[in-house]
């Protein structure tokens, strides 16, 4: 099914460099050798933000677009549950950061698929389109996406061809069986499935996407105490206070009972992109296994398909480098503001 659709008010220029900061790192040593597309519930859990800062500090992934998309209609601790809102935390990060006008910031849909023949249109889905559709270059591009899928979901009905010309990395899923055990005591569905499980469906039963899958048992590995944070995030700035404080936040409204750490689950994003091996590149610290595509069904739950095409399911993953990169390259950051102020 290919749908025409015209945005008149979202004018995506694939000409614009949405440059990142070119004086963090030399040029002369490191140069950008893929594109990303960011999609994130900014709005949500503040995972995300540390994905964003994350990515936005890693020059070898140049961010084509960032995406805020919806959380599910439950909502996280009762924050607005709309794409706006998670635009106006993106560009809170940005602004801080200092970076004001170097990234396109665009809005998703603020609600779920209603019929998976039917996308909902968005600046979103039109900018992940057009990036993907580009002739002018091949370098890699990469769908980063730490939420529901409603927007890539989406971009691939109004035209499948997109699916053969990017990589689709998605936080999400539950545990496989023989791999992996859920936590006790928690639901059978996964909280990014549970977003929007028809956009699940569209990406795994229908599309040819390549797809990266990071599921809960993986990403909920990428643990960081509370007095990491204070030691190597907190004290790194506006923007380090700023990510530490917004853990502090949700800390308070779940009334101290988290205990001391927290889960930086979309922060893998990351190290499967930006930080690939040098030669021939490939997130080669993290280990994934080769399966046929489940099928979701309408609770949200896998069912096996044998005839499937083949994912990667990230296992496990390099917890030292990514976490290590991260704080290093927040305290780089702040030693240049520093030198700038």
């Amino acid at each position: 099914m290919k749908i025409k659709i015209i945005l008149p008010a979202v004018i995506f220029l694939t000409s614009f460099l949405f440059a990142q900061q070119k004086d963090f790192f030399s040029e002369e040593f490191l140069q950008p050798r893929m594109r990303v597309i960011v999609i994130n519930d900014f709005g949500g859990d503040p995972d995300g933000l540390f994905q964003l800062v994350h990515q936005v500090l890693s020059p070898s992934a140049e961010i084509r677009a960032i995406i805020g998309s919806h959380i599910c209609n439950a909502g996280f601790f009762g924050v607005p549950e709309n794409a706006g809102y998670a635009c106006k935390k993106a560009n809170e990060v940005i602004e801080i950061m200092e970076l004001k006008g170097k990234f396109s910031v665009l809005k998703g849909s603020d609600l779920p698929l209603e019929d998976e023949e039917k996308p909902r249109i968005s600046e979103g889905t039109e900018a992940i389109i057009n990036e993907a559709m580009r002739q002018d270059t091949d370098i890699p591009l990469y769908v980063v996406c730490g939420s529901g899928l409603t927007d890539i979901a989406s971009a691939y009905i109004i035209n499948p061809e997109i699916a053969q010309k990017l990589t689709l990395v998605w936080i999400g899923g539950p545990e496989y069986s023989g791999i992996a055990f859920p936590p006790p005591g928690c639901t059978s569905l996964e909280y990014n499935t549970s977003i929007d499980i028809k956009a699940a469906r569209v990406i795994f039963n229908k599309s040819d996407m390549p797809v990266w899958q990071v599921p809960r048992n993986s990403y909920r590995q990428i643990l960081v105490s509370y007095a990491e944070l204070l030691k190597n995030v907190k004290c790194q700035g506006k923007i380090g206070k700023y990510l530490a404080t917004s853990i502090e936040e949700v800390l308070k409204m779940a009334n101290s009972s988290l205990g001391e750490t927290y889960i930086l689950g979309d922060n893998p994003l990351v190290l499967l992109s930006a930080l690939q091996s040098c030669y021939n590149p490939d997130p080669s610290s993290s280990s994934y296994s080769l399966l046929p595509a489940p099928k979701f069904n309408e609770q949200g739950l896998y069912e096996f398909h044998p005839d499937g095409r083949n994912i990667r399911v990230y296992n496990n993953l390099d917890m030292r480098l990514l976490v290590e990169d991260f704080y290093t390259k927040l305290e780089l950051f702040n030693k240049k503001e520093k030198k700038e102020q």
